[in-house]
């Protein structure tokens, strides 16, 4: 990749390579505005503009206005063809060789107004969510989960290799990275062995995290519409780091015989860097097989589907880091193309905005596990931490980072910090 003209750290998730967008405000202005993310700093759009910085990008003059906005939906509804010809031109603008050098290179008062330190940002949800799905397309995940409830024998159901499975989520409680998670109150079997079996009314004790990826919808379908397959891509703005926060004994007593209900809406966290479609392709490879073939709408020319990105869990308590799980990406049964087109069979009408989370993804040996549930055995074999204690499941003021990146150092395409802090549950 080429060099910037802007000192940009090697180590960085947010290198000239990736450009990933997002919604941004500040101590000196409280008004959110589209920004992007570049080495230690973010440019805001919104003065970008403002000051002239896509005189040089005529045809997206008619467009200019999308990044007045407070967030990113009509930027994302334009398509691909448009995103990357803006995150073309932005990574052509950073370049040490820059061919617009008086746009921003040498133009002091509009560095001054547009490039904003990002501790200094303060970073909101990118996207106006409408509708959230969260998917089960981590094939090791859900046979490990399977194993734990029902037995190597049955682990998976029958349709699980057919289709990607999911449930409907809570539009409303994603937050951002930085966002404390309350610890949530609900019913829960204090003695599951009991008969009768009676519930009782307590904070969460088994609160897990879901190491996921999420995509956003670009361009939305009519209803009774559906996307085909070899369409779906076009219809994909970008991708998040997300944790599906998980109240597990919530789960175990409410999700018979409906799904998941009140252990999954109290909190969706996701990092606020949105990262494009394109900035991704270079890292292209082949996912999980099936086994079996595939019904033909569900059918991809292309057999590398998913992404290589390197995903890490960590946890800090007591002033400690503690590495919980490294894994891959690639270990998904499904791509997101995949997802979107059967989300939208039916002819289900998907809006710019959807949020669509892949399941939680883990590889297939110790050390690569995406969730609590799975490294602590369903809770027989607790972790132990730096400073000697031990979790099962998570505590009050514990720390879950959960982090991201393709790509070699001075080139990394990631994502930053999907973080959050656990606080106690209200009082009743």
């Amino acid at each position: 990749m080429a060099s910037s003209w802007l000192q940009i750290p090697k180590e960085s998730p947010f290198s000239l390579a990736n450009i990933p967008f997002g919604i941004i405000s500040t101590a000196a202005s409280s008004t959110p505005r589209p920004a992007i993310a570049i080495g230690d700093y973010a440019l805001d759009l919104f003065a970008f503009a403002s000051g002239g910085g896509f005189s040089q990008l005529p045809s997206f003059q008619e467009h200019i206005d999308v990044f007045a906005q407070q967030t990113l939906n009509d930027f994302a509804s334009l398509g691909r063809p448009v995103h990357r010809q803006v995150r073309e031109y932005l990574q052509a603008i950073f370049k040490e060789d820059t061919p617009y050098p008086t746009l921003l290179k040498s133009n002091e008062d509009l560095k001054k107004s547009a490039l904003v330190p990002r501790k200094e940002a303060i970073n909101h949800v990118p996207m106006r969510i409408g509708d959230y799905t969260d998917f089960y397309s981590g094939l090791n995940h859900a046979y490990n989960v399977g194993v734990l409830f029902r037995g190597p024998d049955n682990a998976l159901q029958p349709n699980y290799k057919h289709l990607p499975v999911g449930y409907h989520g809570r539009a409303s409680s994603v937050i951002v990275s930085g966002q404390p998670v309350r610890r949530p109150n609900g019913q829960i079997l204090a003695n599951p062995a009991a008969t009768p079996k009676e519930p009782t009314f307590s904070p969460c004790k088994k609160l897990d995290i879901e190491l996921e990826l999420a995509v956003f919808v670009g361009k939305g379908n009519k209803l009774g519409e559906p996307i085909p397959i070899d369409q779906a891509e076009d219809h994909l703005f970008g991708v998040v780091l997300m944790n599906d926060w998980s109240a597990r004994d919530i789960q175990a007593w409410e999700y018979v015989p409906l799904g998941p209900f009140n252990a999954k809406n109290f909190a969706t966290t996701i990092t606020p860097w949105v990262v494009l479609m394109d900035a991704l392709e270079p890292f292209r490879t082949q996912g999980l097989e099936p086994g079996r073939p595939l019904l033909p709408y569900l059918q991809e020319k292309n057999k590398e589907n998913v992404y290589d990105i390197s995903l890490e869990v960590s946890l800090k308590a007591n002033g400690k880091d503690n590495k919980i799980a490294e894994t891959n990406s690639k270990n998904l049964l499904f791509s997101f193309p995949q997802m979107l087109a059967h989300h939208s069979i039916t002819g289900c009408n998907m809006n710019t905005g959807d949020l669509l989370g892949s399941g939680t993804i883990s590889g297939d040996k110790p050390g690569t596990l995406g969730s609590f549930l799975e490294n602590t055995n369903g809770g027989k074999n607790p972790i132990k931490l730096a400073d000697g204690s031990e979790r099962v499941f998570l505590q009050d003021g514990d720390e879950v980072v959960l982090r991201g990146a393709s790509g070699k150092e001075g080139g990394y395409v990631g994502f930053g910090d999907c973080a959050a802090i656990i606080t106690p549950a209200p009082k009743f």
